[in-house]
């Protein structure tokens, strides 16, 4: 792959966005941004002209290549904090494409895009992200998990839930400029993307386990099955290893410390 250029995205670090979200979770009102957090800030907000039919930025703007396939998921990443975000102090994103390769999982073939985020405040480095999506072809009204059945969720202490309810997945929504129809168009995410219902946002599973984690300095999380609006989604536990169980017993997404 040929080197790709690195997008820089300004922030002014406003406090309210971590306020709203502390409201959204019913979280207290924090004194620094929590682990994760940094996803309410440094949006790229563009025209609606440069939106594709699932309202994300179309493929080849930014840092996203242009693929062969059209269906978009978040599928996975990996963190690590070297120091806290403050509130009021810029900061900056740097981004790139790190990896683009064609793959074959559970529902067929699908193409692998991997970003580099790079968080910088004050001149120090604070956050590294590696961040996979998956692009996977059009399935017409084929269900999503029409392959192989997803995994089954091992067991563990049940230490959390996940919030599903339309309220908070739009306020999420809203709070990440995520504008992805599977997260609030039942119609679209049903007809178009083959899925059972209005997706749970990848980033709010995330969230949820490395909340559970604590203050890890290394986070790695995989989704492994989509969970929907309105499902009991459960965050397990076992040492250092985190999980989302769906209501069916179905492993969501699995998450590591370190």
């Amino acid at each position: 792959m040929e080197p790709t250029p690195t997008i820089v995205v300004k922030d002014s670090m406003d406090p309210a966005r971590a306020m709203a979200l502390a409201a959204t979770l019913g979280r207290p009102t924090p004194s620094v941004l929590p682990r994760f957090w940094h996803h309410l800030h440094f949006w790229e907000a563009r025209p609606s002209s440069e939106l594709g039919r699932d309202g994300h930025p179309r493929q080849g703007l930014g840092v996203i290549p242009q693929t062969e396939f059209p269906r978009r998921m978040w599928a996975g990443g990996a963190l690590e904090w070297h120091r806290d975000l403050v509130f009021g102090e810029p900061a900056e994103r740097r981004s790139r494409l790190v990896a683009h390769d064609r793959k074959h999982g559970r529902t067929g073939p699908f193409d692998l895009v991997r970003l580099e985020h790079e968080v910088h405040q004050r001149g120090d480095l604070c956050v590294v992200e590696r961040q996979d999506l998956v692009y996977r072809p059009n399935v017409g009204d084929k269900p999503e998990d029409s392959g192989k059945p997803a995994p089954p969720a091992p067991e563990g202490d049940v230490v959390g839930t996940v919030p599903t309810d339309p309220v908070t997945l739009f306020r999420f929504s809203a709070l990440t400029l995520n504008s992805h129809r599977i997260h609030y168009d039942a119609a679209y995410a049903r007809d178009v993307e083959g899925h059972r219902g209005i997706v749970v946002h990848g980033p709010l599973l995330a969230e949820a386990l490395i909340h559970a984690a604590g203050a890890p300095h290394r986070f790695s999380y995989r989704a492994t099955s989509p969970l929907f609006a309105a499902e009991t989604g459960e965050v397990m536990r076992y040492e250092a290893d985190f999980w989302i169980r769906g209501p069916d017993g179905r492993l969501c997404m699995e998450g590591r410390i370190g």
